[in-house]
């Protein structure tokens, strides 16, 4: 926070009303009137649709609303500014005189439907704006931090009893907003259409599955509740008629996801236990949710994940999930019964560390309710209603909401409006918004809204404000008082970032919604009321600025960005059954495409029918081999969870370290080929950071005799050297000449530069492989600080380098970026470049302190500068003093840097290698030892490969039998890598896994009591000790270090060594005593 400075706050002049739009066609006086007597169709027995039924027998009465509403929850009330005043605004707002209240008459009417309303209103110093919102859902969160450091940040505030972290199912549909059945039924950015009718169709037979007989009755009650209360709940729409995401549900249903309390202010979301306690009084259906409140669950949760990421299906995640969290939520509607097996992720945030309190209160005041409707006829599915009425949208629509029945829908005026006059749909004039800004607002809620409708445009982000008739009120229209709905439609996911940006600048704005619905009226009133209105208007305002706005900087604003915390965790089955994941299986899963296309004749299909045929599809093609169980995923009921994980794991050696070659099979797997066609450019980039070698590894490869094995030509282009935007310049090149080989000498640190490529790689016919540092990184960073100095001396060591950074930049050492494992999951492959020397000596210490310093600087100055250069912000000064020593240590430790690194020309030999086998189509995707978000296998303790050399080294000097066995090894130069496994994922369960996520990357001793070898193995037994005061137990009988297999020996069998020994058929040598190594925990 930046206290005690103050900021220049920029307003927007006063802009002249927009001209109006061209009058639309004129309609006639007694069609309009005739159209309003239908608004009501409730109202009017003769025009009412018929009363749903179940099966043959009417809904009971439903009786009085407001005589049934006694005895109802709704939790704790939230008094704040704008709900404290707002009633005085409200009343003021409904006494206008009678003279300018409008009556129904045809004439009026017609006179205002002559062109779009709002063209001919003027505004004076005597006109009022008010605005209420009417729907809304969450703000969509856009985190600039990477998923890594959001994941450490959770850890860290559940470890210190800061926070909870509350997991919830992802659920494939669309999101739909209910406020009642005159609030409105809102899909993302719109109302009025086949979207909104499926959702309060679908929400309908929600009350009928629960309440039987009763529906009718409490729908009423519910629709009146809502009203009353200004509530809104949004719920993720989940049908087969709308289009389907990945796997077509087995049934048609609503999960509801918020609830919204919109009162007169800022909208005010219910906290998860109160949303439980809300549906299970109402009966509505409600998701999954899973509560993670200490340190030992919280890191199970991400181990479990990343377990699962690759293969996971809902029912071993939810199993999972179930084990590892303190309080498990199942929710009401159950993801395999109504969706299938496909997941498409789960959502993570923090929420209050007295959620698990609450929640338990919660559960036990709200057991889950009975289903009264289970078993009766509840009249025909959407399915069936929608199949039924295909040939015409209309008619689909209007035989929805009929057969949702009129306590859902009472008339159909967002749907149709007034028919004969042919208004419907028909937008309001573009003026009004300006008008909107220019009126004087009412009340709190209205400057809020007109603030940020200001910024926006000032911004010039991209965005709408669409703005409709509100027919509801039609019967209130006059010249001097009209009203309409305002649409808030967000173009793209940036402007949400760059809106938060703004945030931190002025913690008193209100949130950017999604689904962004407002109510607009504007009027106007005589001179005496003006003066009176904008003097209480005045006052209220002042009232709120002066002294409670400052309180509410936290919640308004992003100040504690802790409370915005929030990630998306989504599943490969998902993703693969949307676009796979690699060109390998993309060319399988386009088999079934065209299989489809030519059964209807190879015409354009729609989403809808390729699931359709895809699913029996997929269930066939699965059969076939394991290898298209793999591909396929958990498609149809045909392929068990249970068969698909074990064929996943079969190939998989226990420790899951040794790999041995063996024949590709048909269908690629993860771990098979992925070819790049001749017929294909091929696009090399590098996703590091300065000082990476990329400028010199592009000048090595375009100088390699022969290229890159084939004919295709090699073009390089230099990023320090192209002017303006890069990528767009690497798009024209590649558009020029699609076949060739790039080499995108430019860094492509993050998400956005990636989507380009992809972009690039459609729309050229082309695949893309990253090339970077080889390097272990640690929790913050996916480089070691040894990389990291390497890089960083790099970078001072330049002399008339083209770009910016050389000895001479104020700024070298703040250029680092995350990796995302996003790159594999893109890309399908990854080139690894040598960069450090295994057998290196540590790094010094007065490196490692300065790195580290630099780091919390770092972190410093984006958490409150974000994107700014460290040179501008803050902490300039502070920054500018670190370099300086920085300079001076990196320096002053030149020769140890020199000598931790692998030669170039090894370096540009092995890239050269790999990059051919890419071009060939010969590349195999490479395991990845230390992925953060990648598909763990086992939990194990990584140990210093140089110790372990030097203890092999004195036992063969000390031990005759040790050297005869060890000297023909050579293990000093073929021992890369060694650890002792604690847990592997396919022998002890993935939350066995899990559980060792609690002591990630912590340093564990290991007692080394002895080695034992025969003919085939050659093992180093363990004994391991504790972290934090408590004992790390292996799962493994035997805990131990694999030092040696012989060709065609499976790492598993080491386990054998201590039989081996009993019977004589294998040496042991003791070591005595006991040699201490210190080891990391980690996954693999």
């Amino acid at each position: 926070m930046l206290e005690g400075k103050q900021t220049t706050q920029w307003k927007e002049k006063q802009r002249p009303a927009a001209v109006g739009s061209p009058p639309s066609s004129p309609v006639t006086a007694s069609a309009v009137a005739d159209g309003v007597g239908r608004l009501s169709i409730a109202d009017d027995p003769a025009a009412r649709s018929p009363p749903m039924q179940l099966g043959g027998a009417p809904l009971s009465n439903q009786g009085s609303v407001k005589s049934q509403q006694k005895g109802l929850w709704k939790p704790k009330s939230y008094v704040t500014a704008s709900s404290a005043v707002a009633a005085p605004v409200e009343s003021a707002i409904g006494s206008v005189p009678a003279e300018e209240e409008t009556g129904s008459s045809a004439n009026n009417l017609m006179k205002l439907f002559k062109g779009p309303i709002g063209a001919h209103f003027n505004v004076d110093n005597n006109t009022f704006s008010h605005a209420q919102i009417r729907a809304t859902f969450y703000p969509k969160f856009e985190n600039e931090k990477s998923d890594q450091e959001i994941r450490m940040r959770m850890i860290e505030m559940v470890s210190h009893g800061q926070a909870t972290v509350e997991v919830s199912l992802k659920h494939s549909g669309s999101l739909f907003m209910y406020a009642g059945h005159h609030g409105g039924a809102y899909a993302k950015n719109s109302f009025g259409n086949i979207y909104t009718a499926v959702g309060v169709f679908v929400l309908s037979r929600m009350f009928l599955e629960a309440w039987g007989t009763e529906a009718g009755k409490m729908q009423a009650q519910f629709n009146n509740f809502l009203e009353e209360n200004r509530i809104c709940i949004s719920m993720e729409l989940v049908t087969a008629v709308l289009g389907d995401h990945g796997q077509r549900p087995l049934d048609d249903y609503v999960v509801v996801t918020a609830v919204t309390d919109l009162g007169h202010g800022k909208p005010k979301f219910y906290s998860t236990p109160e949303l439980i306690a809300f549906c299970r009084k109402w009966r509505l259906p409600t998701n999954h949710v899973w509560l993670f409140s200490t340190r030992k669950s919280v890191t199970s949760f991400f181990a479990a994940f990343d377990a699962l990421c690759e293969e996971g299906t809902a029912t071993p995640v939810c199993k999972a999930l179930n084990e590892v969290a303190d309080i498990s939520v199942p929710g009401s509607k159950d993801h395999i019964k109504v969706q299938g097996e496909i997941l498409e992720g789960l959502v993570a945030r923090v929420v209050s560390c007295d959620s698990s309190k609450h929640m338990e209160k919660v559960l036990k005041d709200f057991p889950p309710p009975a289903l009264d409707g289970v078993g009766l006829d509840l009249g025909p599915t959407l399915r069936e209603v929608c199949a039924a009425n295909r040939s015409d949208e209309k008619q689909q629509v209007k035989a929805l909401l009929q057969n949702a029945g009129t306590s859902m829908c009472p008339d159909y005026a967002d749907w149709f409006g007034i028919e004969e006059s042919g208004v419907h749909s028909r937008q309001a004039d573009r003026s009004v918004l300006s008008k909107f800004l220019q009126a004087h607002p009412t009340d709190y809620a209205t400057t809020k809204l007109q603030e940020m409708i200001r910024l926006i445009r000032q911004r010039h982000f991209p965005a709408a404000f669409k703005c409709y008739y509100n027919f509801h009120k039609v019967n209130s229209l006059s010249s001097d008082n009209i009203h309409y709905k305002m649409v808030i439609h967000i173009h793209s996911d940036s402007v949400f970032r760059r809106y938060q940006q703004e945030m931190r600048r002025n913690q008193g704005l209100w949130p950017l919604y999604r689904g962004f619905f407002v109510d607009v009226n504007l009027f106007k009133v005589n001179k005496e009321r003006a003066t009176d209105f904008a003097k209480d208007s005045n006052s209220l305002l002042k009232n709120i600025n002066g002294n409670l706005e400052a309180s509410s900087l936290v919640t308004d604003g992003l100040a504690d960005e802790d409370a915005n915390l929030m990630i998306k965790l989504k599943f490969l089955t998902y993703k693969m059954k949307i676009w796979g994941t690699s060109a390998g299986k993309q060319r399988e899963l386009s088999k079934m495409a065209v299989y489809i296309r030519r059964k209807y004749g190879n015409k354009q299909l729609s989403t809808s029918t390729y699931l359709s045929e895809a699913e029996p599809f997929l269930e066939q093609y699965a059969t076939r081999s394991p290898q298209n169980q793999v591909l396929v995923g958990a498609a149809g009921n045909l392929v068990r969870t249970e068969n698909l994980l074990a064929i996943i794991e079969a190939s998989r050696d226990e420790e899951g370290d040794i790999h041995h070659d063996v024949e590709a099979p048909s269908s690629p797997t993860h771990a098979a080929k992925d070819t790049v066609l001749k017929d294909e450019g091929l696009i090399v980039f590098f996703p590091g950071i300065p000082g990476c070698a990329k400028s010199a590894l592009c000048k090595e490869i375009l100088n390699a005799p022969g290229g890159l094995g084939d004919k295709r030509p090699v073009h390089s282009l230099m990023g320090d050297l192209i002017k303006g935007r890069y990528w767009q310049k690497v798009a024209d090149e590649r558009k020029k000449r699609p076949y060739t080989i790039t080499l995108a000498d430019k860094n492509a640190p993050n998400e956005e530069v990636w989507r380009q490529i992809e972009d690039m790689c459609r729309s050229t016919m082309a695949s893309a492989v990253p090339v970077i540092p080889e390097s272990e990184g640690t929790d913050s960073n996916p480089f070691s600080l040894d990389a990291l100095a390497v890089f960083i001396f790099r970078v001072l060591q330049r002399v008339n380098h083209p770009g910016n950074l050389d000895k001479a930049s104020p700024n070298a050492g703040y250029n680092r970026r995350e990796f995302e494992s996003e790159l594999y999951e893109r890309f399908g492959s990854l080139v690894k470049m040598p960069l450090l020397k295994p057998d290196r000596n540590p790094l010094p210490d007065p490196v490692k302190d300065i790195l580290n310093e630099g780091i919390n600087l770092y972190r410093l100055h984006t958490n409150r500068h974000g994107r700014m250069e460290p040179a501008k912000g803050s902490y300039a000064k502070e920054w500018a003093r670190w370099e300086k020593r920085l300079r001076e240590i990196l320096f002053g430790n030149a020769d140890h840097l020199n000598s931790i690194q692998v030669p170039f020309d090894l370096a540009v030999k092995q890239v050269l290698e790999q990059l051919k086998d890419v071009a060939k189509g010969g590349y195999k995707t490479p395991d990845t030892e230390k992925r953060k978000f990648g598909n763990i296998v086992f939990a194990a303790v990584t140990l210093p490969v140089g110790e372990i050399k030097n203890l092999l080294d004195k036992l063969a000097n000390e031990d005759p039998k040790a050297k005869s066995f060890l000297e023909d090894k050579n293990l000093v130069n073929n021992l890369m890598k060694a650890h002792i496994t604690l847990a592997h994922k396919r022998s002890h369960g993935v939350t066995t896994v899990a559980s060792y996520g609690v002591f990630l990357n912590q340093n564990l001793p290991v007692d080394f009591t002895a080695l034992l070898f025969s003919d085939k193995l050659a093992a180093l037994e363990a004994q391991l000790g504790s972290i934090n005061g408590e004992k790390i137990n292996s799962k493994n009988e035997w805990p131990h270090a694999t030092l040696w297999t012989a060709p065609g020996t499976a790492p598993k069998e080491a386990n054998t060594l201590p039989q081996l020994v009993s019977e004589g058929k294998a040496t042991r040598i003791d070591i005595v005593p006991p040699v201490t190594v210190s080891g990391v925990l980690d996954f693999y």
